[in-house]
């Protein structure tokens, strides 16, 4: 059956709007970023501590409208997070908190530098030292969470990529890579931050390479995808992922294809659908592959997660009925077909987003990967976190993850 599309009408989008979700204020808007010294001084407070990556820290059409914002309350900026999100990293940040005395965070960019910002304020209440606590790590294979503290920095996040990692109050770094660990698994750590605000300007986004939008577009999309057919989706979960799943799949493929100039409205609805994702994210086993290929190899997960969407559906869709018919009228797909038709056309539209930004669509594309590893994987996605989240009714084995897994690198059964 080929998809018929159902020919929705372009679903308005509000141009600016406030939103407390459980506590954090999200501010969406082009120029909300103007508004952050008001909002800090609203808060009573007075010094504001950027973190971010290099690339974005010596991007000035990011940051400039970021430190106008802040004005005099910005005390000090550190431009060292990288993808590693390694806890070095973390102490560093918890250092310049320590010599600024700064009562709030400001992360800035992608994932990384989100989690690197809000776990530096979490370590800032803990007394061990770097040292000590890879020392524990070397010791154990594990590290006991950091210590709480009522006084730790406030934090505010200001997302520029699609990776939706940005409403969260925790987040994790790495302490022990998996070739210093005594368990031969990556040790991490990680925390729960007081997450204030998180400010999506969609001008911000605009400035950010295309290549990293891109990378980051399926990380946050499969957010959406995996949401209805969790074993604890609920209608209200339902609601928000599948319009935002709407506005990701008419507009990722625009803003984040290479040849694309970016169309201001097309940029809303994508930052306006990759917030509406996270309000009630209920993650799966999507997002268990892209766990178990970093427990692995150093793999960008946006990546990872464009390879093993399409197949990890499929595989779904054969056991149980996986909520194919909602993900259907979100991605604008006729459901009168037979149930297999439908599924078949979900995996393929996904496949098509997929196609369009431009990313990886074989495990053989990301570096470092092996097929020889396919056991190790199918064991990793087994004992993954969120493997109890999978819908009523999956039963994975290894044997069937290993013929999933067989699939990314498009070798026979």
């Amino acid at each position: 059956m080929s998809r018929q599309k159902l020919g929705r009408s372009m679903i308005p989008i509000s141009d600016a709007f406030t939103h407390d979700h459980h506590g954090c204020d999200i501010v969406y808007g082009r120029g909300c970023v103007d508004d952050l010294g008001e909002y800090l001084a609203e808060r009573d407070l007075s010094d504001a501590l950027i973190v971010c990556g290099s690339n974005v820290g010596a991007n000035d059409d990011l940051m400039d409208p970021i430190r106008a914002g802040l004005g005099d309350r910005l005390t000090a900026t550190y431009d060292g997070t990288t993808p590693a999100k390694q806890v070095e990293s973390a102490f560093q940040v918890r250092d310049r908190i320590a010599e600024t005395d700064a009562d709030v965070v400001v992360g800035i960019g992608g994932g990384s530098s989100l989690d690197v910002a809000r776990i530096a304020t979490v370590f800032a209440g803990d007394d061990r030292s770097l040292s000590e606590l890879r020392s524990e790590a070397e010791e154990d294979g594990e590290i006991a969470p950091p210590t709480a503290s009522a006084d730790q920095p406030d934090v505010i996040v200001i997302p520029t990529t699609f990776a939706g990692a940005d409403i969260s109050d925790g987040g994790s770094v790495t302490v022990l890579t998996a070739e210093e660990s005594p368990t031969g698994q990556p040790v991490t750590s990680g925390g729960s931050a007081s997450l204030i605000a998180d400010f999506a300007d969609p001008s911000l986004f605009e400035t950010t390479p295309t290549a990293a939008l891109a990378g980051s577009a399926m990380n946050g999309f499969n957010k959406g995808i995996e949401t209805p057919y969790s074993r604890h989706a609920n209608p209200v979960s339902d609601a928000t992922a599948m319009h935002g799943v709407r506005l990701l799949s008419d507009s990722l493929p625009a803003v984040a294809s290479a040849d694309s100039a970016h169309d201001p409205e097309v940029m809303d609805r994508a930052v306006v659908g990759i917030l509406l994702v996270q309000l009630d994210r209920k993650l799966s086993i999507v997002h268990s592959f892209g766990h178990a290929f970093a427990r692995r190899y150093d793999v960008q997960q946006g990546n990872v997660h464009a390879v093993v969407a399409p197949a990890v559906l499929r595989y779904v869709f054969e056991q149980v009925e996986g909520s194919r018919d909602l993900l259907a009228d979100a991605l604008d797909i006729d459901t009168s077909g037979d149930a297999d038709a439908v599924a078949s056309a979900v995996v393929e539209q996904v496949a098509d987003v997929r196609d369009a930004v431009d990313v990886p669509t074989r495990a053989a594309e990301l570096p470092g990967t092996d097929r020889e590893d396919i056991p190790a994987l199918a064991e990793f996605v087994l004992d993954d976190w969120l493997m109890p989240n999978t819908p009523e009714g999956l039963n994975p084995t290894q044997a069937g993850l290993e013929e999933v897994l067989r699939d990314l690198w498009w070798l026979e059964g």
